[in-house]
């Protein structure tokens, strides 16, 4: 059988806590070492085990740095043409990258020896990435097309030829093994199932795809497109959640902080701009000598690294605090055996080589998730509703709802004091930009049940009054905007 997922607000993006204001802490990041490369560095990532390593791309190299010491570590020169998109697997002992003679290669990180080649583009390959699986990496070729290979046969498992223009974008979402997503130059993005032999949802854009990331939670994903970064709740078959327009020129990478809660992008105005997920603003933002290719953050944020077209890239170090280092040292010292290991506490992680021995605790379910499990859909509003529950929370119960076709039951055979909590909910947050489109829907659900029924009582007319107001103000607003935008560009264009 299978097992019950409860709501979880991880559709979103958590709230990060930071002990210094936002631009203090990423002002943090100092003393840039400047590095010349061979090349554009088109690709930067820090593996995922300490010391937390960085590969470079840059022409016909991949170059491995000291997490520790940001010296030159090794060389893997195996390519006789230039290569693209060098990536960790997820235990740091393997190397995928795809290069300008339309290959796919996996290295041993080690020895960097070619482990496997697989060759079945006809165009060259600008991504690649290992699957969570670990057996198995996707590549997006300038042919268009889409492959993932089987390490161990090393043969292509999956085909896809859906894309018109180039793939020069992808990722992988970590909470599903199946699926991961492409962005190409045909203007859209493509989440594809391994599981499935066609596309399995579609979103498209204004502008060529040049980065594509997923936001923890498998709901939203991030795409770099012209001078913007869109998010889209995939969720919800790709539906927009907003847009950042704050780069004057393309956006051509993204990477997320060790919480998921600060989005970082690279742009060819020079600029590596921070947005906060929560709240979809710019808290912070850092200019570079020339137009920026690639970022990334190492997964401890003690390094900032940008890579740019000039071929140089900047890594910057952040001072630890002492506090920060002692718990850390802490954590190391703690040998088996000795007090400080049984003093650990329950929230210790363990080292990253530990054996692990999985164990499911089961956990208690909320009461709105326990109605939502026996299909008592009506039940299950009245109770996230109730307890002045969080209004993310009311969101992903209402948008799960439409997700199983139970919003008409759940908001049918209701009375006014039943009503009552629901509209005054429409009414509060109908204005808010992630739940306008949801909440329109369930207003009108309620206006086709009820009809003239809500105008028989006091309480009910006055909730839709309030609702009316609150529209017609936003739509004001808009029109308002849109006579301002107008202006402007009249003005721009002069």
């Amino acid at each position: 059988t299978m097992d019950f997922k409860p709501l979880g607000a991880t559709r979103t993006a958590r709230t990060v806590k930071r002990g210094l204001p936002e631009a203090g802490y990423w002002k943090k990041f100092e003393s840039p070492v400047l590095v010349k490369e061979y090349g554009m560095v088109t690709s930067l990532e820090f593996s995922p085990i300490k010391p937390h390593d960085l590969v470079v791309t840059a022409s016909t190299r991949l170059q491995l740095y000291n997490g520790r010491t940001g010296q030159l570590k090794k060389s893997i020169t195996r390519f006789n043409s230039p290569a693209h998109s060098g990536s960790f697997r997820s235990d740091g002992k393997l190397l995928v990258a795809g290069d300008e003679s339309n290959l796919v290669q996996v290295f041993d990180v080690n020895s960097r020896a070619i482990l496997r080649t697989f060759k079945g583009h006809t165009d060259p390959v600008h991504i690649t990435r290992f699957m969570p699986s670990r057996t198995q990496v996707f590549s997006g070729s300038d042919d268009t097309t889409v492959h993932v290979w089987d390490i161990p046969s090393q043969t292509s498992v999956f085909t896809s030829d859906e894309h018109t223009d180039y793939v020069r974008s992808g990722c992988v979402i970590a909470e599903n093994s199946n699926l991961f997503a492409t962005g190409s130059y045909d203007h859209t993005v493509r989440i594809w199932d391994t599981r499935a032999s066609s596309c399995a949802i579609k979103i498209s854009v204004d502008d060529p795809v040049e980065a594509v990331l997923a936001l923890p939670g498998a709901s939203v994903l991030a795409v770099a497109s012209g001078p913007s970064v869109q998010m889209f709740d995939i969720s919800m078959g790709g539906r927009p959640l907003f847009s950042m327009g704050n780069h004057e020129k393309t956006v051509t990478s993204l990477c997320l902080d060790s919480n998921g809660g600060r989005l970082l992008a690279g742009s060819l105005d020079h600029h590596v701009k921070v947005y906060d997920l929560q709240t979809y603003k710019m808290t912070y933002s850092s200019n570079y000598p020339a137009p920026v290719l690639s970022v990334a953050l190492s997964p401890d944020e003690t390094m900032l690294a940008v890579g740019m077209t000039s071929g140089v890239f900047s890594l910057r170090r952040r001072d630890v605090s002492a506090k920060e280092q002692a718990h850390v040292e802490v954590k190391e010292r703690s040998v088996y055996g000795t007090r400080a290991y049984f003093m650990r506490g329950t929230s210790n992680k363990g080292a990253d080589d530990d054996l692990r021995i999985e164990y499911k605790r089961s956990r208690s379910l909320a009461d709105y998730d326990k109605f939502l499990r026996k299909f008592e859909y009506s039940r299950a509003l009245d109770a996230v509703l109730a307890n002045n529950r969080a209004g993310v929370t009311i969101v992903l119960l209402l948008q799960e709802l439409v997700h199983r076709d139970g919003l008409g039951a759940a908001l049918s055979g209701r009375d006014e004091l039943s009503l009552d909590p629901i509209l005054r909910f429409v009414a509060k947050y109908i204005s808010h930009p992630r739940y306008t489109q949801l909440l329109i829907r369930v207003s009108n659900v309620i206006l086709d049940i009820y009809g003239d029924l809500l105008l028989d009582s006091t309480r009910t007319s006055e909730l839709l009054l309030r609702l009316r107001t609150k529209v017609r103000n936003e739509l004001r607003l808009h029109q308002d905007l849109t006579m301002l935008l107008g202006s402007m560009d009249m003005l721009m264009s002069a």
